[in-house]
């Protein structure tokens, strides 16, 4: 039997973990295609990501790494980390089928390129998300008090995250079911990262692994921002609102971020 502790811990990891939910949620307000929302909302995506990558996560990924190696150690493998990451996104970019435009197919390919675009913020979110959700669920184990900080705090960065996941993934294929879907499965894997890692993984994760993840991560989340999300925001909406966008989504993250230092 899992004792009350072990309960109240994971249910704090699944309520941070289904925020990303939350977020999809919005996009099934909106019936009717509009390029800048579209635009603006991707925009936004980008300045979450990048925000919290730069903020949030390499700074995890440097005090991990610094706790295990030194300083000066720890801050060389998480910026090799993070083109670790960078490097990883190019790789699976150049392995995935690319779809080139005529004028009969230009509806069609750009539909794939923004399912392309939902599935490669899927994936670093997820990544990112199970080492999450392991460290809310020993932050709650240790002490209630501060994993429900810890477990507010990711909720409210879920929301914006999950936008990233839904909102191209509905503009490509016009379904709100798989759009919720696919941010909700990007989100659900911190429960799954508390659930796998305390039985399994728990005895041999240490912070030079936790580090290397986020700075990996960090990496990851800044390529599809740079590379995916502002071009394409760029695209539907034009550089001035998807600049806006971009600088909406750095301090939505911000505020979230500051709600509960």
């Amino acid at each position: 039997m899992f004792s009350d502790s072990i309960i109240f811990a994971f249910s704090l990891t699944f309520f941070a973990g289904i925020s990303t939910g939350i977020g999809s949620l919005l996009c099934l307000m909106y019936k009717k295609f509009n390029p800048k929302f579209l635009g603006a909302m991707l925009g936004i995506s980008a300045g979450v990501m990048m925000y919290v990558s730069f903020v949030e996560i390499l700074g995890k990924a440097k005090t991990s790494l610094s706790l295990a190696f030194g300083e000066k150690l720890g801050y060389s493998y998480t910026v090799l980390g993070f083109f670790i990451g960078i490097a990883l996104m190019i790789l699976i970019d150049k392995l995935l089928p690319h779809h080139h435009e005529t004028k009969d197919e230009e509806n069609e390919t750009s539909d794939k390129k923004l399912l392309r675009l939902g599935m490669f913020s899927a994936l670093a979110l997820s990544i990112h998300n199970f080492p999450e959700g392991l460290a809310t669920f020993i932050s709650a184990l240790d002490d209630p008090t501060y994993g429900i900080s810890i477990a507010f705090a990711i909720a409210i960065h879920n929301i914006p995250e999950g936008i990233a996941v839904a909102i191209p993934i509905y503009y490509a294929t016009k379904s709100r079911k798989k759009a919720f879907t696919y941010s909700f499965l990007s989100g659900l894997t911190e429960p799954i990262g508390a659930l796998i890692g305390y039985f399994v993984l728990l005895q041999f994760i240490d912070e030079s692994i936790f580090g290397a993840i986020f700075a990996s991560v960090a990496g990851m989340m800044v390529y599809i921002s740079i590379n995916e999300l502002l071009p394409t925001a760029q695209e539907y909406a034009g550089k001035k609102i998807s600049t806006y966008g971009f600088i909406g989504g750095m301090f939505i993250m911000a505020v979230s971020l500051a709600l509960f230092l």
